[in-house]
């Protein structure tokens, strides 16, 4: 089929943001970001390129957890903001081209939910079900996710005598999925939502969500992704289901249904190419990366990969083996306070490289030239460094960087009162900010929007199927998108030295050129169309294949 008989799936060449409320922007100078600072930002936003909002939880919620832990599904933590402030939000984001998703944490709430707090009254509590207990731990227990912190999976109620399951912290009781009126509960919520004009969910943990409790047979527990999925379209045929599923490709293929099933998740973080790209970056070595994504299944036409180069989380090396995470950890996190749970990194790009602006552009070239939906976490636009006097994963979830003013313009309170601290070194406000920046046509800022204005021309992209081409040097990664509305290919240097690379792209016809999207200049390919490429050191170079039929811009 025709891309353009599938244009009304926006997210094939969506470029998302990733943002948290409460660290974004305050407009009432409590300390807290909220809605209306959001609102006075969309236009940045807007100018960046982003197409999709992306919103970390705003729920009422303890905050102990950063927001991942909800007291009320259907509401809006009051420091924020209000549900009519969520509504006039995407009103307005639609207004500038821009559609919100929101997080979808419900493998768990918090255990301040009424919820919880009624079931733990008693054994035979209305909803005791709806959380997942046993008088004594199984011996096999599943490992913790927060090594360090939590010591099981399992904690002991004393009112009652049960042991009630907790995949995450203890202050978060896993949800009973195998309770049909749980799965009503997150219809219910779904739906809520979406008609606030929401236009997806970024569906946390998703393997936790719906692992059904041990020893209880509910069926193929993917049925309930295929049921969430079908309540989604129904409601909103343009919705998606963006999962955060940390697996090897071949279990991947299961959250988006398998041929002969009906979909399930919509999108999912290419989580193996991400830390393959770090590996590859620690040892100047296009390889890893490469093999990693020659390895990516191929998907339907109604799913997609989401490629990132860090999220909120820690920056996991999990898939790595013990000695490649080594190697990435003594590259990029030598001091201890830079890892957590030993396997992740709590530190922002810029500062891992050095600072060096050469290899800080060729990774987000990356982000945006491989095949698949790019995802940004706020700050990125600008390098924002980590300010490792936070706590864990706290490091880099330091408020945004507004102007060189006190609390980096994100707000006039006094700066004991903010939610977070900004960094004190380098990478402070008064060196890295949004205002500094947008005046520089050289600027990381003027790059990124740059870069999200050719990959949007560039829907291949999106859409396109991946060939890793042969390079004869391990130091470079070429690759090939190719689609029916065209031909793309990107070539990336991950050594410190300029070179020249010989590429093979095979028969083309007659008078088709190489157009080079960086610059106004063209290449002719002879019939065998082969090509020497040059790159700088840590260069970068996007070019299309231009048919003498192709009357795109180029």
């Amino acid at each position: 089929m025709k891309i353009t008989d599938r244009s009304d799936l926006w997210w094939k060449t969506a470029v998302v943001y990733c943002l948290d409320l409460e660290t974004f922007m305050d407009w009432n100078d409590d300390g807290y970001g909220d809605f209306e600072g959001l609102a006075h930002r969309l236009d940045h936003l807007a100018e960046l390129g982003v197409t999709c909002i992306w919103l970390m939880p705003f729920q009422p919620t303890p905050d102990r957890d950063d927001g991942y832990d909800i007291t009320d599904f259907f509401g809006v933590d009051p420091r924020l903001g209000s549900l009519g402030d969520v509504a006039e939000l995407t009103r307005s984001a639609r207004d500038r081209g821009m559609r919100v998703i929101i997080d979808f944490v419900m493998n768990h709430t918090s255990d301040r939910h009424p919820w919880f707090k009624s079931a733990r009254r008693s054994r035979t509590a209305p909803f005791r079900d709806f959380y997942v207990w046993v008088d004594e731990p199984p011996k096999q227990q599943a490992q913790t996710v927060f090594p360090g912190e939590e010591d099981s999976v399992w904690e002991l109620d004393e009112r009652t005598g049960q042991y009630y399951l907790h995949s995450f912290y203890r202050h978060q009781p896993d949800l009973n999925i195998a309770n049909p009126a749980v799965r009503d509960e997150i219809a219910k919520t779904v739906g809520f939502w979406l008609e606030l004009g929401i236009s997806g969910f970024r569906v946390d943990a998703v393997p936790f969500l719906i692992e059904p409790p041990h020893g209880v047979d509910i069926g193929d527990p993917h049925e309930f992704l295929r049921d969430l999925r079908r309540f989604l379209q129904r409601r909103s045929s343009e919705a998606v289901l963006l999962g955060e599923v940390n697996l090897p490709f071949d279990q991947q293929l299961d959250y988006f249904g398998r041929p002969g099933n009906p979909p399930e998740l919509t999108m999912q973080f290419d989580f193996l190419g991400m830390q393959a790209l770090y590996l590859s970056l620690a040892r100047e070595d296009a390889r890893p990366l490469a093999e990693s994504l020659a390895k990516r299944p191929r998907l339907e036409p109604e799913a997609q990969w989401a490629n990132f180069v860090r999220n909120h989380d820690e920056l996991t090396l999990d898939k790595l083996s013990e000695s490649e995470r080594e190697e990435v950890f003594e590259a990029f996190a030598p001091e201890e306070w830079m890892r957590v749970y030993g396997r992740g990194i709590v530190r922002r790009l810029p500062p891992m490289l050095d600072g060096d602006p050469r290899r800080i552009r060729m990774v987000y070239s990356l982000l945006f030239s491989l095949p698949g939906t790019p995802v940004l976490f706020y700050g990125e636009e600008i390098g924002m460094g980590e300010n490792g006097g936070q706590p864990g994963r706290q490091a880099v979830r330091t408020p945004m960087q507004w102007t060189g003013k006190v609390n980096g313009g994100f707000s006039r309170a006094t700066p004991r009162k903010l939610t977070a601290s900004p960094p004190t070194d380098g990478y402070a406000p008064e060196h890295v900010n949004v205002e500094a920046q947008m005046h520089d046509v050289d600027s990381l800022l003027a790059f990124i929007r740059e870069l999200a204005v050719r990959y949007r021309s560039s829907p291949e992209i999106g859409w396109g199927e991946l060939e890793v081409l042969e390079t004869g040097q391990a130091a470079v990664l070429a690759h090939r998108i190719t689609a029916d509305v065209g031909r793309f290919v990107a070539v990336h240097n991950f050594a410190p030295r300029p070179t020249v690379v010989s590429l093979e792209l095979g028969a083309v016809a007659s008078d088709t050129v190489f157009s080079d999207l960086f610059a106004i200049d063209t290449f002719p390919l002879d019939e065998t169309g082969r090509i020497d490429v040059h790159l700088d050191a840590y260069g970068y170079r996007w070019f299309r294949i231009v048919e003498p039929d192709d009357r795109r811009l180029t």
